[in-house]
């Protein structure tokens, strides 16, 4: 890093800034929870990251397939070359033809070679990522089981409807249908008061059945990888959570950015010329600050839906004002000293004095207000999201996660309550830490020498 030169003193801040350990950490945390969030894609997506199949690997992550190249079957109605491939049921499918193959050697000792041809799939293999659920995709699963195996029920096809049950873990209710209890629990009003799976479900016969036929939000489900639950359109919460925390950070950031910058580059002017220029800004700032921001927001996002970076520049339009009063008040001290007279002396031109030689001693309100900024950006996109002001639905957004949370009917889904407050606390003490430590190792009493 021998490009980048830093003065004394700023290497000093830099080390002090590391021995403050609460805020060294959590900057660490805040740039790892960064990094993972650039590649959600990876980590929560309903594309497989590899397919194995016949020998060959795919990479769906990268490329559409559909669901005809794995001999997927599709739902009633469409054709395989139409849809893409439902990864996380095929993973589960290959899987239970792994199961299948395994207990048919073991009970039968059948031929390998028949085996083989009826089990094709065995040896092939879908890497799904952690979380196997974009933050669009809704899951109805819990709606549509039952009524898939009772349709194969009543059609006779118990193996089929066995299978399908195995494949999603629905153990219970497998053995259920292989030993032909079935019939007797369906027949038994005390255990299924309307004679089908569903009524199996809500009698509590069969704990394993007991979240199903249930409308969402989902609690949290290991089987289904929903880690944190479903939210009302049955969209998984973690996955939300993720790209929610990726939209938060970033538009904080690039709006403080963008602010900082206007700010600085205003402030610094103001104070550098003073005179009329420094009057006629400030009155310029004093009607934009009477300005009612939410009320500029809500107008607007009456008149056009409000996408990621036009929000941005909205919110940057009011953002910068604050920063200017402290680079004007620094400005107004440093140019009075002596380096900026001796640059004047030697005919340095406005725009060097300003950006070479007066901003580098002007910059702790600057580095000092930034974390703290970021926490404020972060809130007020919250705030637009949760009043519905924000970003366009269906964007992953924590503040219309938390909306979602407090409504009446959900108070008692406490996994929506918990997984976005927790976030935004968390999120929050972080960069608290950061600016804390930031504001302490940045204090210029621990450099300056008072006569």
């Amino acid at each position: 890093m021998a490009w980048i030169k830093l003065d004394p003193i700023t290497r000093r801040r830099f080390a002090r800034f590391r021995k403050i350990k609460r805020g060294y950490y959590a900057l660490l945390i805040l740039l790892a929870a960064m990094v993972l969030s650039i590649f959600a894609p990876f980590l929560a997506e309903s594309r497989a990251l590899m397919v194995s199949y016949q020998g060959k690997w795919y990479f769906p992550t990268f490329s559409y397939v559909s669901m005809a190249a794995f001999q997927q079957t599709p739902p009633p109605g469409w054709q395989a070359v139409d849809l893409e491939t439902d990864y996380f049921r095929l993973q589960r499918e290959w899987r239970l033809e792994r199961t299948l193959y395994e207990r048919a050697r073991a009970q039968t000792g059948s031929d390998a070679a028949a085996l083989d041809a009826k089990y094709p799939n065995r040896g092939n293999y879908v890497v799904m990522p952690v979380i196997p659920w974009d933050p669009y995709q809704s899951d109805f699963w819990y709606n549509e089981i039952l009524n898939d195996v009772g349709v194969l029920l009543k059609a006779d096809d118990r193996i089929g409807a066995a299978n399908l049950a195995r494949r999603d873990h629905l153990d219970e209710l497998a053995d259920a249908i292989e030993s032909g209890a079935i019939d007797d629990m369906l027949k038994d009003p005390t255990r299924s008061a309307s004679g089908t799976l569903s009524g199996l479900a809500q009698g509590g016969t069969m704990p394993s059945l007991k979240d199903l036929t249930k409308t969402a939000p989902n609690p949290p489900d290991s089987h289904r990888a929903h880690y944190l639950g479903t939210d009302t359109q049955g969209r998984d919460v973690a996955s939300r959570l993720l790209y929610g925390f990726r939209i938060s950070i970033f538009f904080s950031l690039f709006l403080v950015i963008a602010g900082q910058v206007i700010g600085t580059f205003i402030g610094s002017l103001q104070g550098y010329f003073g005179g009329v220029f420094d009057i006629i800004s400030q009155r310029a700032i004093e009607i934009i600050v009477s300005i009612p921001f939410l009320y500029v927001v809500i107008i607007l996002a009456a008149l056009i839906v409000p996408n990621f970076w036009m929000l941005l520049t909205i919110m940057a339009l009011f953002q910068w004002i604050g920063i200017t009063f402290y680079m004007r008040t620094e400005m107004y001290r440093e140019k009075t000293k002596e380096y900026c007279l001796a640059a004047k002396s030697y005919g340095a031109s406005h725009m060097r004095i300003i950006f070479r030689h007066l901003l580098p001693n002007c910059l702790t309100p600057l580095v000092t207000f930034t974390p703290f900024l970021v926490v404020g950006a972060i809130f007020s996109l919250t705030a637009l999201d949760y009043l519905g002001y924000g970003l366009p639905a269906p964007t992953p957004s924590w503040g219309e996660m938390i909306d979602q949370a407090l409504d009446a009917q959900n108070r008692t889904k406490l996994w929506l309550t918990f997984a976005p407050f927790t976030a935004i606390t968390v999120t929050l003490l972080v960069v608290t830490f950061i600016g804390e430590s930031v504001r302490e190792a940045f204090d210029p009493k621990q450099y300056a020498k008072y006569e």
